[in-house]
């Protein structure tokens, strides 16, 4: 059975999760001040068509679906709902890479399950991050083969949805010392901790730690081999997902910048034009970086290293056009911008916080090492 060709696939779910979005950036600033899950927000993009949206991972070899059309389907998705609200943006970008590793690794009961869960709404997030080593001894995940099947010991952090998430993801170090990824049904508000101190922004993403001391899994829980989740290119690959989010973001914060330079009747002062002119392209650079990335990380049929080297560029453009976009707006809005109540205030806040991703040197030089070392590899 082909699961895209019956999973939902049309062209309306773009214009359905973008008519959305006026009603996600309303209540945005609420579940912002509260911390609050954006519970409406994830049951109304599920029933939009989100939650279950076909994967070009998931695509059979028969489907009528090139990848390229999914790719692109997908990142407008996502950079609506970011346009939206960042925090709904990081929930369904992590529900999406836990999916988009079953597809890939899974055994077809595990991809046929994975998929009907997510068409019931079943919310899926990827828990990758151990706590610190305590002393000489580590709160990190592990597990341990049983004749009951899988037992887990130990805690993950900065666990996106957690309390909300009814399926993780998640990595634990087998008796090897490699990381296994098992996939973790859970019970909403089960095994729950708050973070020792929270995060600055994302307040509505419900992010904290989980305890899995005494989980006992079927070994079917088990998800592809040890090592598969650091495997590339979809290690490097899936940082477009989060990129397309935060350009819908960027989206976001440039409208809100124009509008209250119009409403204050300084939008026409050649300073604030030339700031503006700057944001607009760096806009419309992540846009191009963006769709090509988008694809990029999703044609399985490429050279892995130049898929990696590739979306990373991709990923450090963005990042800079975000930063770059975040200075200019904050410099032409003045203390406005930093005023809580002020939805930029809010933007830049989560903006800020999302572009937090790993390694983002390591990532820029490794990708300028393999064009450097290959003058022949063309541009997409």
């Amino acid at each position: 059975m082909d699961i895209v060709t019956t999973s939902r696939l049309d062209n309306d779910v773009v214009r359905r999760v973008a008519a959305l979005v006026p009603w996600m950036q309303q209540h945005a600033a609420q579940l912002d001040a509260t911390s609050t899950f954006p519970t409406h927000e994830i049951a109304a993009l599920h029933a939009a068509g989100v939650l279950d949206l076909p994967l070009p991972a998931a695509a059979g070899r028969l489907s009528t679906y090139p990848p390229d059309t999914l790719a692109d389907r997908m990142a407008a998705v996502l950079m609506q709902v970011g346009r939206g609200s960042l925090a709904v943006g990081r929930i369904i970008e992590a529900h999406m890479n836990a999916r988009h590793l079953i597809a890939r690794y899974g055994v077809p009961e595990q991809k046929i399950v994975a998929a009907r869960d997510a068409r019931r709404g079943e919310l899926f997030a990827l828990w990758v991050t151990d706590p610190p080593p305590n002393g000489r001894a580590t709160n990190g995940l592990r597990m341990a083969f049983t004749a009951n099947g899988v037992r887990l010991t130990g805690r993950k952090m900065f666990c996106s949805a957690a309390g909300h998430a009814t399926r993780a993801v998640v990595t634990a170090t087998n008796r090897d010392g490699e990381p296994q990824m098992l996939v973790v049904p859970l019970q909403r508000d089960e095994r729950v901790e708050h973070l020792p101190a929270p995060l600055q922004g994302m307040r509505a993403t419900a992010t904290g730690a989980v305890d899995f001391d005494g989980c006992l899994l079927p070994l079917g829980a088990c998800l592809g081999d040890p090592g598969d989740y650091m495997r590339e290119p979809d290690f490097s690959a899936g940082a477009w997902r989060t990129s397309a989010v935060t350009v819908g973001g960027l989206c976001s914060l440039l409208a809100l910048a124009l509008a209250q330079l119009e409403a204050a009747g300084r939008r026409e002062n050649a300073h604030q034009l030339q700031r503006l002119g700057s944001a607009m392209i760096a806009c419309e650079t992540s846009h191009l970086w963006l769709r090509q990335a988008a694809r990029m990380g999703e044609d399985h049929s490429a050279s892995p290293d130049h898929v990696v080297a590739y979306v990373g560029l991709a990923r450090i453009a963005i990042e800079t056009a975000c930063l770059d976009a975040m200075q200019a707006v904050q410099r032409s809005l003045g203390l406005s911008a930093f005023c809580l109540g002020n939805p930029v205030e809010r933007i830049c806040r989560d903006l800020g916080t999302y572009l937090r991703q790993p390694a983002p040197d390591e990532v820029l030089t490794e990708a300028a090492a393999y064009f450097g070392r290959e003058p022949t590899a063309q541009w997409p």
